[in-house]
């Protein structure tokens, strides 16, 4: 689906014109132009980026291939930049790629899948187009900082799970989290890893490294800089707060088993007195004293010794904090 927007000074005049007009508006004087490409076809990615715009063959190929890493290149007329919307589902992370050429006059966006910052942009073009879409680089300017936005969600989203593997550790330390730690971990990752070559092409922008970027432009370009530190230093703590839930997790463990040792060493203790009694007239050995004695007598006579010196070891085990 290709839709399209030209403006005059910033109104917008008309939408969803054909390629036709579309090559013969791109070099009308003070007119604007944005056209945005969701999952086009090869024929339509041939007839808008070659056909209409003339595009280097390189850029174009970086459009229509699948690009990892964020970046931006410079083709003296116009920038062509890749930059990632991020989308936080089923626990997983999903990098959404939108292409961008920014023009003097036109900006161009190509996307494989459906963009909610692409959509949230076009709505505010349609209703307020003169405060959005006064030219290419604020367009361009509105559309990145609707896209970082749209990263909220996702980073409230990885909070919640982290917190609530905090209130369950806590909760049940017994608990096996080891492996959603290591997801989450792996989530983490992958976000900080989609963060870090972005700030490098944002900063290029807020930098005037590209001349389509007006100077003026360049403080709201910065605060899109320091939107993606404040992302970036969220993905920080969210590393470190893993690590913190996991020592968390490790000490609640040891201390539990440190318990466990603790009772088993105090019941073998108590135990000691009947393993020494029985274990001694436990031998077949025919002078062993009482051996005459009645049952009824014998028996008595060792289970209070028994008790008795079970006894004392216990009050000893509580005198000395041990139990």
């Amino acid at each position: 689906m290709i839709r399209s927007f030209v403006f005059n000074q910033g109104r917008l005049v008309s939408q969803d014109v054909g390629m036709d007009v579309l090559r013969l508006v791109l070099y009308d004087e003070g007119v604007q132009i944005w056209v945005d490409a969701e999952n086009p076809t090869d024929e339509e990615d041939k007839m808008l980026l070659e056909g209409v715009f003339n595009f280097h063959p390189l850029a174009i190929e970086d459009c229509i291939a699948v690009t990892e890493r964020p970046k931006a290149d410079d083709y003296e007329t116009y920038v062509f930049a890749v930059i990632h919307a991020v989308d936080y589902n089923a626990h997983e992370f999903k990098t959404l790629e939108l292409n961008l050429f920014i023009g003097k006059n036109f900006l161009v966006t190509v996307h494989r899948d459906p963009i909610r910052s692409v959509t949230q942009t076009i709505d505010r073009v349609v209703k307020n187009a003169p405060l959005i879409a006064r030219a290419p680089d604020r367009l361009t300017y509105n559309l990145l900082d609707a896209l970082l936005e749209n990263y909220e969600p996702a980073l409230e989203g990885l909070g919640a799970e982290i917190s609530e593997l905090e209130g369950e550790v806590l909760e049940n330390p017994s608990i096996d989290i080891l492996s959603r730690m290591q997801k989450l971990k792996r989530e983490v990752q992958k976000l900080r890893q989609i963060i870090a070559p972005q700030r490098e092409v944002i900063a290029r922008l807020a930098h005037g490294e590209f001349k389509i970027v007006r100077s003026h432009l360049l403080p709201y370009y910065r605060d899109l800089l320091d939107h993606l530190s404040r992302i970036s230093d969220a993905a920080d703590n969210y590393r470190d707060s893993l690590i913190s839930v996991l020592q968390v997790h490790l000490n609640l463990q040891q201390m539990e088993i440190n318990r466990v040792i603790k009772v088993l060493t105090v019941l073998a203790t108590l135990s000691m007195p009947v393993l020494i009694v029985t274990s001694y007239y436990g031998m077949n050995v025919g002078h062993i004293p009482n051996l005459d004695w009645p049952w009824r007598q014998a028996y008595p006579v060792i289970l209070g010794g028994i008790g008795v010196w079970t006894l004392l070891l216990y009050l000893y085990l509580r005198r000395r904090g041990w139990w």
